[in-house]
């Protein structure tokens, strides 16, 4: 039994050092990035599926008009993501290079950047609330309509906190410190749930209770990050008084990465809205069973996501020491490594469909709907997802921003928004069009970035 174990153990150490491990970086450091990140995404994507449930006990009216501001919320958030994605990959590769001080520039820098563009879209939007959601969401039924109005000021009110918690942690995760950004992930995210059994489930308050719990946790999240930032990381050197500082040198490296990414989102977030306002059209029902299947399909994504996140400070790294080998490497690694993930989680969640059903109490029509997008989702990602969505994030940490933009641009506006409207409004097909023209964008994005991969431009791009 003993020498069964060690030959098992001697196996694993093979393969994790023959995929996972080179010049730049080891098997162990991979993990050390990786793991915490998964278990991040992990609580995140399983507490917004318990939230979603939990709203849905409130009925479809609420479980629709969460649904449809979350579309917005996703579209601002990742915004201002990109701009900390764009302090993630100069972090990295200043750490890949080894110049500490550039590390604690650029990342006091992404956090400004990202604070001062937070405050001034949640102004924006909660001055403009009105205009928006009947731009967007005009045809909804009139209590969607009102649910929606009070999700969404109270989502703004909490997009600084997000955005300034996201910034922190893609400084973190630039330099490899995965393991603070998980704990600190923990104490939002755990928050925001209990939270929303105590105000949802036990006092009943609905699209209320959801936003009081967001605010707070959000709040809870911002400070937690900054004072371990400031207090305990000796990395970064984070301090306050620096953020008053603007550093255009630095800045422009940031924005280089960061402003291309976030006109991805923008744009590619809004072809997501306007497919969204195509499933108003189709009906509260039809709305409800798109929300409910986005749940299920995260929970697929769970560990591949997680790779999306950590193959940023891998490559990130890889292309700081100006190892192009390594990079390579480990992206035919992660990829292949998202698609076997890909395989077990359906196995492991499909046996519990009719539990995830009883959680969200959906009308008894719209099961058999669910169902079918839920087998779509379990086949396609496999085969289609890994390389429309790790290969850009290994791509744009190389610098290669601008492509990758274009073409994801490209792909969500001509298929997945023009043949979504075909398929699921011209030609009948419901919600169920919808879902496979998005299915169908996954092929095409993959096959853009895979023909770049071959390619030697990607890593062209010298940033440090």
């Amino acid at each position: 039994m003993y020498k069964l174990e060690l030959n098992i153990k001697h196996r694993t150490v093979s393969l994790l050092d023959k995929y996972f491990t080179g010049e730049s970086i080891d098997y162990r450091e991979i993990i050390g990035i990786i793991l915490p990140v998964f278990v991040d995404q992990a609580f995140l994507i399983l507490m917004s599926f318990l939230n979603t449930a939990m709203i849905s006990s409130s009925g479809v009216a609420a479980v629709s008009a969460v649904s449809m501001v979350d579309s917005l919320n996703i579209f601002l958030i990742n915004v201002f993501i990109a701009l900390a994605t764009g302090g993630t990959v100069i972090v990295a590769q200043f750490k890949g290079s080894g110049n500490t001080a550039m590390v604690s520039k650029t990342a006091t820098q992404a956090i400004t950047a990202v604070t001062i563009l937070s405050v001034l879209v949640s102004a924006l939007m909660i001055i403009f609330n009105m205009p928006v959601l009947n731009l967007l969401f005009g045809r909804a039924d009139a209590d969607v309509f009102q649910n929606a109005k009070i999700y969404l000021i109270g989502s703004c009110i909490s997009y600084p906190f997000i955005a300034i918690f996201q910034a922190v942690c893609g400084s973190l995760r630039g330099v490899g410190e995965t393991k603070p950004c998980l704990n600190l992930s923990l104490v939002m995210n755990v928050t925001n749930t209990l939270l929303n059994v105590l105000l949802i489930t036990f006092m009943s308050m609905s699209v209320k209770g959801l936003v009081i719990a967001t605010i707070v946790a959000r709040v809870l999240g911002m400070i937690s990050s900054l004072i371990y930032i400031i207090k305990y990381n000796e990395t970064i050197r984070f301090q306050l008084k620096s953020t008053l500082k603007i550093d255009f040198a630095i800045l422009k490296k940031v924005m280089f990465i960061g402003i291309p990414f976030a006109a991805e989102q923008i744009f590619f977030n809004g072809g997501k809205l306007l497919t969204q306002t195509f499933i108003v059209q189709l009906g509260t029902l039809a709305m409800t069973a798109y929300a409910i299947v986005n749940s299920i399909a995260l929970l697929f994504q769970i560990g591949p996501n997680a790779l999306s996140i950590a193959i940023v400070p891998v490559v990130g790294q890889c292309i700081g020491r100006r190892n192009i080998t390594d990079a390579k490497k480990f992206i035919k690694s992660l990829i292949g490594l998202s698609t076997i993930l890909f395989l077990i989680a359906p196995a492991i969640l499909l046996p519990f469909f009719s539990l995830m059903m009883k959680l969200f109490h959906p009308p008894e029509k719209i099961i058999p709907t669910i169902f079918a997008m839920t087998i779509i989702s379990a086949v396609a990602h496999p085969i289609l997802w890994s390389s429309s969505f790790i290969m850009p994030s290994a791509l744009r940490a190389a610098g290669d921003s601008n492509f990758t933009s274009v073409a994801s641009l490209l792909s969500m506006w001509l298929l997945r928004v023009v043949l979504g409207y075909v398929l699921g409004i011209t030609f009948g097909y419901g919600i169920i069009g919808v879902w496979v023209a998005m299915i169908i964008e996954w092929g095409m994005r993959g096959l853009i970035f895979g023909w770049r991969f071959k390619g030697k431009k990607w890593y062209a791009h010298r940033l440090v």
